[in-house]
């Protein structure tokens, strides 16, 4: 049996590549961090943010509230403040009803093919 490397998932990321995982710019994670209390990333000796998974999905959640649902930074303090569970499973239906989308505009377009 050949010799098969493990995959090495990261723990930590900066903030550049957070940013591009997300589409946005890093200043709006860093004031991001700034105004809601639920982030708060590592940093290093050097002053280098170190977002962890739990970290990333936090941003998420808050790039959904602000950029696709349109509210404002406190709004979207009030609704993780108040009512996260819900928030949260709102969320991830709507990224499961993206996903189901995407599947079907593909079906479709290889039917017109």
């Amino acid at each position: 049996m050949p010799y098969k490397k493990q995959k090495i998932e990261k723990i930590f990321f900066t903030i550049g590549e957070v940013a591009g995982m997300l589409g946005v710019t890093p200043s709006s994670i860093r004031y991001w961090e700034s105004n809601f209390n639920e982030l708060a990333p590592h940093k290093s000796s050097g002053g280098t943010r170190l977002f962890s998974q739990n970290d990333i999905e936090t941003l998420k959640l808050i790039n959904y509230l602000v950029k696709e649902r349109g509210l404002t930074i406190k709004g979207a303090q009030l609704k993780l403040k108040h009512n996260r569970e819900d928030t949260v499973n709102t969320w991830e239906i709507v990224n499961r009803l993206k996903v189901v989308r995407e599947k079907l505009v593909e079906l479709r377009n290889e039917m017109e093919s």
